[in-house]
């Protein structure tokens, strides 16, 4: 599935505040390999059903007993194995003896230091490995999950590990066993050490990603094999506490949302809600809905948070059409395309943003492959747009009551009729404000 940087922030997947992502809110790797994982995992959505179906079913193994998930491997097992390998210790007989072991913890104190610390976590690794193949011993494995335990399998069942699998714990390790087995992983297999550290990143990241399905109480999607689609029921948005749940419904003879209501009355977070569900069912994840059906989707693609690039000098606008552009030559390619649109041309006069929404918007629903969701403060274009019968005009009601604004964050059908920004700004005293510049005060 393709996604742009632009669009994973417009989402909020990632956020220069990390705290506020997507990325945090599901982060509940052990290692840093794992979070490491995890972020290619979200910048690299998946475009084919049975890679999403392999992954979910994955997630739904680690869930039956996620909180007997083995916790030998640590984010320090990891750190020291790596300074371990990166490190050069004095060399160890191939073949030591335990006088030869006794000398050399005399003669090079430090490296013997060294390898009996790292041996620990070498030891954690291999036989934290041995646990998370009793894990899922009695399952059938999804194709990417089983060739991750096989090879696994066949690295930790290297016959120069036999006898180390064999001890129950560290500490029934000798010295002489402890410099040979150091030798062991340092020289004969570094390479495959590290490719156990790289599987153990990715079981990591599919461990959090089912950890967040269970704490945040998400639901599997079911993808269908009709055009362009979208049906959900009782969706939020997952970044929300306390989120108000839409029911959508699109599909290629309702492809468009035309949506419009006051600020601050929902139309942003509808639109975000939207993008991450669709986005999170393409990573293998579930969604916060209670029920969710959809195609699969070449990408989704965002018009939301455009900024002015001044060491260009490019303005607001000249940006705002560049998007767009860009958008266009995309999904003019005859696949399912998610386009998410939120307040078009606001970067210029209010005549020039009317006529060129228009175009916009009457050229943009002939894509019927694509779905659309576009909010605008310019209700007006709305009645030019009544003849077009694959737009659903949505709004979001503001009321206002004994001088306060009431938002009841519900998608009605129609197009708004609110003109709250004057209110507003009496509410907020700035027009008393205006009408007492430069009259002289009390204290004058």
């Amino acid at each position: 599935m393709h996604i742009d940087k632009t669009t994973l922030y417009d989402l909020s997947v990632f956020h220069t505040q990390e705290e506020y992502s997507l990325f945090h809110l599901i982060d509940f790797t052990n290692t840093s390999e794992g979070r490491a994982v995890l972020q290619s995992i979200l910048k690299h959505p998946l475009n084919r059903t049975e890679e999403i179906s392999a992954v979910q079913n994955i997630l739904l193994l680690y869930s039956k007993k996620i909180y007997d998930w083995p916790a030998y491997i640590t984010n320090g097992t990891m750190l020291v194995i790596e300074k371990f390998f990166d490190d050069n210790p004095d060399p160890i007989p191939e073949n030591i003896t335990p006088l030869q072991a006794s000398i050399y913890k005399w003669l090079h104190p430090r490296d013997y230091s060294l390898i009996l610390f790292s041996m620990r976590q070498l030891f954690s690794l291999v036989k934290g490995f041995r646990s998370i193949h009793e894990f899922f011993k009695e399952d059938a494995l999804p194709k990417p999950l089983s060739e991750i335990v096989f090879q696994t399998t066949k690295i930790i069942g290297d016959k120069r590990l036999i006898a180390l699998l064999e001890k129950e714990e560290f500490h029934e390790l000798s010295k002489r066993e402890i410099l040979y087995y150091g030798r062991i992983f340092h020289v004969e297999l570094i390479a495959e050490m590290r490719m156990l550290m790289k599987y153990y990143g990715q079981l990591d990241a599919w461990y959090s990603m089912a950890k967040a399905n269970m704490e945040i109480g998400l639901e599997n999607p079911v993808f269908t094999d009709s055009a362009s689609s979208i049906e959900a029921t009782s969706l939020k948005h997952i970044l929300l506490e306390n989120a108000v749940s839409y029911d959508i419904t699109m599909n290629k003879d309702s492809n468009f949302i035309f949506l419009t209501g006051a600020n601050m009355a929902g139309k942003s977070t509808l639109i975000k809600a939207v993008g991450l569900a669709v986005y999170l069912a393409h990573i293998g994840m579930g969604v916060p809905a209670k029920e969710m059906k959809l195609s699969l989707f070449e990408g989704i693609l965002s018009n939301i948070n455009i900024e002015d690039n001044i060491t260009k000098g490019e303005s607001y606008f000249f940006n705002e059409v560049k998007r767009i552009k860009e958008t266009i030559q995309k999904i003019d390619d005859g696949r399912n395309w998610l386009v998410l649109i939120d307040e078009l041309f606001k970067g210029t006069n209010i005549q020039d943003a009317m006529k060129c929404s228009l175009a916009v918007i009457r050229g943009l629903v002939h894509i019927k492959n694509c779905l659309f969701i576009l909010s605008t403060h310019l209700y007006e274009i709305g009645e030019d747009l009544k003849d077009l019968t694959t737009i659903d005009f949505r709004y979001f009601e503001t009321i206002l009551k004994d001088d306060e604004l009431h938002f009841s964050y519900q998608l009605k059908e129609g197009i708004s009729q609110d003109r709250m920004g004057y209110l507003i700004l009496q509410k907020e005293g700035v027009t008393s404000l205006l009408e007492n510049l430069g009259k002289p005060t009390s204290n004058q």
